[in-house]
């Protein structure tokens, strides 16, 4: 795995790219749907894989994008 922090930040990417959000609109959903205090940058670190997750994290972005959070994590293997 390397020095990467996180396992799901080319999928969420993926998928937030196909649902049309841009970084800071996915950002925004997550501080009004569930709390979560996210920056743009922040997102941008998730999906370059410099920043870790966590699990609350990896749960809300799974919501707010629709999509299981096991696919976000271990994709089609």
């Amino acid at each position: 795995m390397g020095d990467k922090q996180n396992i799901s930040g080319a999928r969420i990417r993926q998928v937030r790219l196909q649902n049309n959000l841009d970084q800071v609109e996915l950002a925004a959903a997550l501080n009004v749907d569930y709390g979560i205090k996210l920056e743009q940058s922040d997102i941008s670190e998730i999906e370059r894989q410099v920043r870790s997750l966590k699990d609350y994290e990896l749960d809300a972005i799974s919501k707010v994008l629709d999509i299981d959070p096991i696919w976000l994590l271990r994709g089609d293997n």
